[in-house]
């Protein structure tokens, strides 16, 4: 119980944080709702024309396959850091986690999961 008391310490701090801050905010706050402030906003357009239309899966692809290699590099510059303490194993790893990542490179390319239309 003694090593899990600052960790219960901290816990209910953020807790009471977070209560007090969304308390604060929701006593603090100005409420005066108007019509142009009720409306959706995008990039200083108004809205037109019917949001309800089909969104083509390959956007959700390609941000998909980016956020593959952007955790690559993640993980890569760790391994770069601390490559001469991991001797071969390190280096075995890596380059069965390169492989792996290439693998699912070149499928995306196979299907055209890179191809914008």
């Amino acid at each position: 119980m003694g090593t899990l008391l600052p960790f219960l310490i901290f816990a209910a701090l953020v807790l009471g944080m977070g209560i007090s801050m969304l308390v604060g905010n929701r006593i603090l706050a100005l409420r005066k709702p108007s019509t142009e402030k009720l409306i959706p906003y995008e990039c200083g357009i108004d809205p037109s024309g019917d949001t309800k239309i089909p969104f083509r899966v390959k956007f959700y692809l390609i941000a998909l396959i980016f956020l593959i290699f952007d955790v690559e590099i993640v993980f890569l510059y760790p391994w770069a850091v601390v490559f001469e303490e991991l001797s071969w194993f390190g280096f075995v790893e890596i380059f069965i986690f390169v492989v792996l990542l290439l693998v699912a490179f070149v499928y995306a390319l196979l299907e055209g999961g890179l191809k914008w239309e």
